[in-house]
């Protein structure tokens, strides 16, 4: 008897369906671009999962200054300090688009986890990659420079993985936020985007947004 036949195809997992039966405890939000989905100081109770659309995270010092921390594509969990006991919000998240999340309160999500393996070791596995992003952004804010910085930041932000493909990142994101993310000025900022574009490695105007081109590595690699 053939293998093929007789062996039964082993269906594969589907965090999206499956977070879509959870049951009690979660709802679908509809989130306007730039409305605020929860602020630093809230009570933290919830996970937020993205369906669609890209979230800002960040957090404001007790001098008032603000930085970002992260922004987040479709698939990727935020908010997940209420499961280890974070009583308060340690930072913000914005919507950067219209966003359509799964928020998924702190009960609802815990059983999750303890009832379905797979789905525990699939969000083990993201905080886990997301622990090493962290690490990666912190050892190229110590050693690389800007330039080099932003060129990674916008890969970054175009979830890059079509070899020629350009892809848009957020339409009209301001040289403020790029610059709060790698540490330098908007000017110095202003100045590398320009150059990229010269270069070939990105396009943007104000109908299409911003595109980046997998020649941008070009930049990242170079010694």
């Amino acid at each position: 008897m053939s293998l093929v036949v007789a062996t039964t195809k082993k269906r594969e997992f589907d965090p999206k369906r499956f977070l879509a039966t959870i049951g009690e405890g979660r709802k679908i939000v509809p989130v306007a671009k730039k409305q605020t989905i929860y602020a630093q100081g809230a009570v933290c109770d919830a996970v937020f999962y993205i369906q669609s659309g890209k979230v800002r995270l960040t957090v404001v010092s007790e001098s008032g200054k603000e930085a970002t921390v992260g922004i987040l594509n479709d698939g990727d969990f935020f908010g997940e300090g209420a499961l280890a006991g974070q009583p308060l919000r340690m930072g913000s998240a914005t919507a950067l688009t219209d966003c359509e999340l799964l928020e998924i309160d702190k009960k609802a999500m815990m059983l999750a986890l303890h009832r379905e393996h797979t789905f525990s070791d699939l969000f083990v596995a993201y905080l886990l990659a997301r622990n090493i992003r962290y690490e990666e952004d912190l050892v190229d804010q110590l050693f690389n420079s800007s330039e080099k910085r932003l060129a990674r930041v916008l890969l970054l932000l175009a979830h890059f993985g079509k070899e020629g493909v350009p892809e848009t990142v957020v339409p009209k994101i301001s040289q403020e936020t790029l610059a709060e993310m790698i540490g330098t000025t908007r000017s110095r900022v202003s100045f590398f985007m320009n150059r990229f574009r010269k270069l070939g490695f990105i396009d943007y105007d104000a109908g299409s947004g911003l595109q980046v081109h997998s020649s941008l590595l070009n930049i990242v690699l170079h010694d």
